[in-house]
């Protein structure tokens, strides 16, 4: 049935810097019928969850660039996906905070492979069919006039069609229709879209905003949702 996600379908996210973990856990679910995507650190994992619907994340919390419990906070700000913590520390104290940062489950290292699994499946169960993720599904979409875009299958579409776009395009999109109304510069625009301090970027962004016109603009030269505000920025317009 279109719509329905099925428990041995779901695209789960494992997250550890130790390849040979990762591996080993990718072979455990893909045998058990899961597709996974593997990560190698917290900035990796939160740029799969940009571009990637993800069911439930595997996460690690000693890993370089950013560790598994800064990883949940920054997933908590806008996600209510299950998230399984694999640690070496095995202390009641570091799974209570664990568990404070966010995280749905606490599982040790050496960790035993079938109750991982169980604990997998237990955490889908109560996401995919007792509504969270449907909860989550309705709050991951942003309507604008015609533009509708989900932040969860990473799917927008103008008026009912779907338009593809570039994973930089669906970020300024995703910043520019969740505060429609509200103009944006260039550099605030790719401060937080890039995540970098903007150094002459104009032409960078209005590149971006171009081809953006391109694919969602009858007219592109005469905008409907896209505007410039002259001097100032870019905005989408309230409808």
């Amino acid at each position: 049935m279109k719509g329905v996600f099925y428990m041995d379908h779901a695209r789960i996210l494992v997250v550890d810097d130790d390849r040979e973990i990762a591996n080993a856990i990718e072979k455990l679910l893909t045998f058990e019928g899961y597709e996974v995507i593997k990560a190698y650190n917290g900035m990796e994992a939160l740029d799969a969850l940009v571009t990637n619907s993800i069911q439930l994340i595997i996460l690690d919390v000693m890993m370089p660039k950013l560790d598994g419990l800064s990883t949940t906070l920054k997933i908590r700000e806008g996600k209510n996906i299950p998230i399984i913590i694999l640690s070496a520390k095995s202390e009641d104290s570091d799974k209570i905070l664990g568990l404070s940062m966010g995280a749905d489950d606490y599982v040790t290292k050496p960790f035993n492979p079938q109750e991982l699994v169980a604990r997998v499946k237990s955490q889908l169960r109560r996401y995919m069919y007792l509504g969270d993720m449907e909860k989550s599904r309705k709050s991951s979409q942003i309507v604008v006039g015609g533009l509708s875009l989900d932040t969860e299958t990473k799917e927008f579409k103008v008026d009912g069609e779907p338009v593809k776009l570039t994973p930089t395009e669906f970020k300024i999109m995703e910043l520019l229709m969740s505060n429609a109304g509200i103009v944006f510069s260039a550099e605030k625009i790719y401060e937080k879209v890039w995540q970098e301090e903007a150094y002459s970027v104009e032409n960078t962004v209005m590149v971006h905003i171009r081809r953006i016109r391109e694919k969602i603009e009858i007219n592109p030269k005469e905008p409907k949702y896209l505007k410039v505000v002259w001097g100032i920025g870019y905005k989408i317009e309230r409808c």
